[in-house]
């Protein structure tokens, strides 16, 4: 593999595996709290019979009592890739947790292909994540299997976009989907389905990013700057977002779609076991990698560098 080859894929891993666990994260925490903390409190017994709005922000609300949760997700970003993660992922001080990432398909499963394994494991500390990678790609990278993604250097990765990704990767929260339902100004309830066994309550809505700011949303001016910003920072143009909710107040399905400037992006995620234990620690620092190293001994620079 060429060292072009290899910073391009690391770079590609950077930007893949944030979005994997932004993605999952950023709903993951859309449904109420710990199921200790809804026991206790007798949840969200009522959800049904409130207005779409006032279930939406008892949700939202709830979400400062949840800290973690189980994850499957599936994500599609046009023709780039499809991707399946796995694992847990917690949110009470940045985002933490460990998935297992798998390619399969689109131009990133091919690549990885290449590299003998279309699968990977990242684990998401506060100040940096880490890929590990398979055999192949460790004899291009000076026999280390594992590469660290300081945020800061991401900050420094292609300008704005790199300090977006680091602002996104330590500070996002963990009720995106549920603010982006309250943006769209329509939000409605679908009905009463069951999904995976489970009674729940469907919402859905549709946001129109060139519209947003002019919304008569639930959300502030601030609010609705911020979450415009941020889609279209990410080339989105339209977001539909669907929600399943549990009697329990619980998020236990979402699916989201937007139109980006290279494709569709399409990402469905289930959620269970709220407040499992998240581990995520630092891999053997002699198999690691540090990305701005790797590009330095491939004779490349972290500024102004893109995939």
């Amino acid at each position: 593999m060429k060292s072009t080859s290899v910073r391009r894929m690391a770079l590609a891993i950077a930007a893949t595996t944030a979005l994997t666990g932004l993605a999952a994260c950023s709903s993951a925490g859309d449904s109420g709290g710990s199921d200790k903390d809804d026991q206790a409190s007798g949840g969200g017994k009522g959800v049904t019979k409130v207005s779409p709005i006032a279930a939406l922000r008892s949700a939202e609300k709830s979400t400062d009592a949840a800290d973690s949760a189980q994850v499957e997700s599936t994500t599609v970003m046009g023709s780039m890739m499809s991707m399946t993660a796995d694992g847990a992922l917690g949110w009470a001080d940045g985002i933490s947790g460990t998935l297992t990432i798998e390619y399969t398909g689109g131009t990133m499963a091919d690549t990885m292909r290449q590299l003998g394994t279309t699968k990977m494991e990242a684990r998401y500390l506060p100040d940096a994540y880490y890929a590990k990678m398979g055999d192949a790609f460790a004899e291009q990278a000076g026999g280390k299997h594992w590469i660290r993604y300081d945020y800061d250097d991401l900050a420094d990765l292609a300008g704005g976009s790199g300090a977006y990704l680091k602002d996104q990767m330590q500070n996002t929260t963990p009720n995106q989907s549920v603010k982006l339902l309250l943006a769209s100004g329509d939000v409605k309830k679908v009905g009463e389905e069951k999904v995976r066994g489970k009674d729940t309550t469907h919402y859905s809505g549709t946001v129109d990013v060139a519209d947003l700011a002019g919304k008569n949303s639930s959300l502030s001016e601030s609010q609705l700057a911020d979450l415009k910003k941020q889609l279209e920072q990410a080339g989105v143009t339209t977001e539909t977002v669907d929600i399943w909710v549990d009697d329990q107040d619980l998020l236990v399905k979402k699916v989201e779609k937007g139109q980006m400037a290279t494709g569709e992006l399409t990402q469905t995620a289930y959620y269970s076991d709220y407040g499992v234990k998240v581990s995520a620690e630092k891999p053997p620092a002699g198999d690691t990698e540090d990305f701005k190293t790797l590009l330095e001994k491939q004779g490349g620079t972290v500024a102004g560098t893109t995939s």
